[in-house]
């Protein structure tokens, strides 16, 4: 089976935008689409409370016409047209899905940032962690998140395998950035970010990218929009994973970072497993 993950940065800018970044945005969503995978996760939506809209609708159709998807949104008290996740599966398929709420801090729980779809054999759960902000004026609530995000995965899987993806907005180690040393106090690479992480892994899950390609360097996800010449430089960072309950992470055959051309922001993620 097929999985593919992207932070898209504003669908509604994807899909029906026309500046340069949009087009480019436009063709890594064809480079998604013709992959043919059985499940796509993408976050970041950033669609207004009433969801998607007829154009939105009509696109998504032309790209994507053999799924269906489900999707949430931010809703109030939390910030309009911000955060968001969908989730894409093929027509067909038996799927259950949930937006489920873990008792996170501040308005967290009503900003669209899991999506979990149930199959008999496994539960395909894609995330947007909340990042820790400028200054890092939301890192407590951040390590809230990660604990509350540990426990709900680790409840899925006493019931069946997990298959866990997604933007989790933290560099897990020195290797997973190009420039650690100025950045242990940044947002994603903090030490309490770090150890969050290392928790969620120590929980039952395998880090796919790193089971595949062991401690290879240069291999990122995200390259900051704010540096233009971060892309170019590889100046980037490791944010995005796929991750596996630890009993089925020997069936994964692939754990690729896609090729996003020279769109900064996040490229996607490919995995592969036999299910």
């Amino acid at each position: 089976m097929k999985f593919i993950s992207w932070n898209i940065d504003s669908l509604n800018a994807a899909l029906t935008g026309t500046s340069p970044r949009s087009e480019q945005s436009r063709d890594v969503i064809k480079k998604i689409a013709a992959q043919n995978a059985d499940f796509i996760a993408i976050q970041e939506t950033k669609l207004g409370e009433a969801g998607l809209l007829p154009a939105h609708k009509a696109a998504l159709q032309n790209y994507f016409p053999d799924y269906d998807y489900a999707y949430v949104s931010s809703v109030p008290p939390a910030k309009k047209g911000y955060a968001g996740t969908i989730s894409f599966y093929k027509k067909g398929a038996a799927v259950k899905a949930d937006f489920p709420k873990i008792g996170a801090p501040d308005t967290m729980d009503s900003e669209g940032r899991i999506v979990t779809l149930e199959t008999d054999a496994f539960y395909f759960v894609q995330v947007y962690t909340p990042n820790s902000g400028d200054g890092l004026k939301r890192l407590s609530e951040r390590q809230a998140w990660d604990k509350k995000y540990a426990d709900y995965l680790s409840a899925l899987d006493e019931k069946k395998p997990v298959i866990a993806c997604g933007d989790f907005n933290v560099a897990h180690t020195e290797i997973d950035l190009a420039n650690p040393d100025s950045n242990h106090f940044s947002a994603g690479f903090t030490d309490e970010e770090r150890a969050g992480f290392t928790e969620l892994l120590g929980r039952g899950f395998v880090d796919t990218f790193r089971k595949v390609h062991g401690e290879v360097k240069g291999a990122y996800s995200w390259w900051s929009q704010r540096i233009t010449t971060a892309k170019a430089n590889n100046a980037g960072w490791r944010i995005d994973y796929f991750l596996t309950s630890e009993r089925i992470a020997p069936k994964v055959s692939r754990s690729e970072i896609m090729d996003s051309g020279a769109r900064p922001d996040h490229a996607p993620l490919l995995m592969e497993i036999d299910l």
